[in-house]
């Protein structure tokens, strides 16, 4: 990403979103292990090879983000791995905290104050929500028909499935309402709301 080729950014080992939880066990780093860009390098390798042999841990306390950032503080005082973790103040890197805590930065978004790199749908209760808030915000773009199938169930009897472009993918984002008190790039005043006794976000 070009992003990353930005020197005032500084040539970090391991670059990650702000979480934006405080919690202890997610001290000091409180990255979020969702989506995160890493650099090849024997530091970056190490930390992931311990990563792979952390399951049992993993297992233990329910929290593969927990163990990454116990190895992340690890790794930088043993081998000088360097941690950079975006700020949650800025917009460029935004999540789910942002969307649940800070409606300020996403009515820039909506707004076209801010433009994000990406955003990463954290801090939502499932993979159903999750769907559901990218569709309220504009930013989703796989057609119904294609979602939660295998390629052989969307071209059935089609010899070439190489080009699934048209079939599966929107030029334009597939916007629909779910609950009024979540934000969304459209006004969804109508919806229900998600959160008892919850306000419009609009």
């Amino acid at each position: 990403m070009e992003y990353f080729r930005n020197p005032t950014l500084g040539n970090f080992d391991v670059y990650f979103q702000d979480d934006g939880s405080r919690q202890e066990r997610y001290a000091p780093y409180s990255a979020n292990s969702g989506f995160y860009f890493i650099r090849s390098n024997e530091r970056s390798k190490i930390l992931f090879r311990s990563m792979m042999y952390s399951g049992d841990i993993i297992i233990a306390c329910r929290s593969h983000q927990q163990v990454l950032i116990a190895l992340l503080e690890e790794y930088n005082s043993l081998f000088g791995l360097t941690v950079k973790v975006l700020s949650r103040e800025e917009g460029d890197f935004p999540g789910g905290y942002h969307y649940h805590m800070r409606k300020d930065i996403v009515k820039k978004m909506v707004n076209g104050e801010i433009k994000p790199y990406i955003f990463h749908m954290s801090w939502t209760l499932n993979k159903v929500n999750k769907l559901e808030y990218m569709k309220q915000m504009g930013m989703w773009f796989v057609k119904e028909q294609c979602i939660g199938k295998q390629v052989d169930e969307i071209f059935a009897g089609e010899v070439d499935t190489t080009d699934n472009t048209e079939t599966c993918c929107s030029a334009e984002p597939i916007i629909q309402c779910f609950y009024r008190d979540k934000p969304s790039v459209v006004p969804c005043r109508d919806a229900p709301a998600k959160d008892s006794n919850g306000q419009s976000f609009w």
